[in-house]
């Protein structure tokens, strides 16, 4: 039984680092000119897409194929400019940063040393 709240206790701790983290992401949209314009916000959608699905249906068959994919996915989201990030002060981003860990950890591991 103690496992089992451990692991909750790491997977709320996740969802609130996810949180703050969250609060300071913005994701747009924008209207393009030219066709050619949208090619990386295109391209991020199906790249994630694709690296999603071969990491959790294909996992053995492609390897590290999904994680390269996810990789290009971020770097086009960036590219693209669809994502504007907040200022955040350093106590927000210790406090997400503290809380993603430690919940990961107790996550997968269910102790933290220090």
């Amino acid at each position: 039984m103690s496992r089992l709240l451990i692991k909750l206790i790491g997977l709320f701790l996740l969802f609130i680092g996810l949180y703050f983290f969250g609060q300071n992401i913005i994701f747009a949209t924008g209207y393009y000119r030219y066709f050619y314009s949208k090619i990386p916000a295109t391209g991020s959608v199906l790249a994630l897409m694709a690296g999603v699905l071969s990491l959790i249906f294909f996992r053995r068959q492609t390897g590290n194929l999904g994680w390269i994919l996810l990789a290009i996915g971020i770097v086009l989201v960036f590219l693209s400019g669809g994502v504007i990030l907040k200022p955040t002060s350093l106590w927000n981003f210790l406090v997400a940063f503290t809380a993603l860990a430690a919940g990961y950890k107790l996550l997968t591991e269910g102790r933290i040393n220090f």
